[in-house]
C-alpha cells in the first residue's frame, strides 16, 4: 500500500555541529522564516525555518557525531548531497551569498532555455541549488 501523503512538501533535517552558522545561512542570508526552537530527547536542540510549505530543520545532537558528511556537493558522496529552492531573484541572492563570503561552487547558468540555476555551499558544506524558472 502506498503512503497516504497529507502535506504538498517534504520536510528535511540538517544535523551540524554548529547551528549558529546554519541558522546564519538559512535565516539572515537567504531569509528563510524562523518558526520555532525545541529541545531534543537526549539533550539536543533543534531550529526550525519554513520554506513554503517545507520545514527545514536544523539540529545539533546531544552527542558528538561518529562522523561527518564527506565535502565535495554532487559529485563528493552518494546520498542527499543538495536541494533544491525556486526563486524569482537568483542572480540577486547568489551575488548576496557570494558577497556575505560563502561559496558558490555553480553561478547562475542556464541549464535549459527558461530555466536557470546556481549552487550555493553552506557552512557545512551542504550544497543548495537556487532555481528560477521564466
Amino acid at each position: 500500500m502506498p503512503i497516504a501523503i497529507t502535506k504538498d512538501s517534504i520536510d528535511l533535517g540538517l544535523i551540524t555541529k554548529d547551528a549558529a552558522a546554519l541558522v546564519t545561512f538559512y535565516r539572515d542570508t537567504l531569509g528563510l522564516e524562523e518558526e520555532g526552537e525545541m529541545q531534543m530527547p537526549g539533550g539536543g536542540h533543534m531550529t526550525r525555518l519554513k520554506c513554503g510549505t517545507t520545514t527545514l530543520k536544523i539540529v545539533v545532537n546531544g552527542k558528538e557525531p561518529k562522523a561527518l558528511a564527506p565535502p565535495g556537493g554532487i559529485r563528493g558522496a552518494t546520498g542527499f548531497r543538495y536541494f533544491t529552492i525556486s526563486v524569482s531573484n537568483l542572480a540577486e541572492v547568489t551575488e548576496e551569498c557570494q558577497a556575505a563570503g560563502y561559496k558558490v561552487p555553480v553561478p547562475p547558468t542556464e541549464i535549459r532555455p527558461g530555466v536557470s540555476i546556481s549552487m550555493i555551499e553552506d557552512p557545512d558544506g551542504n550544497w543548495v541549488e537556487l532555481l528560477q524558472a521564466d
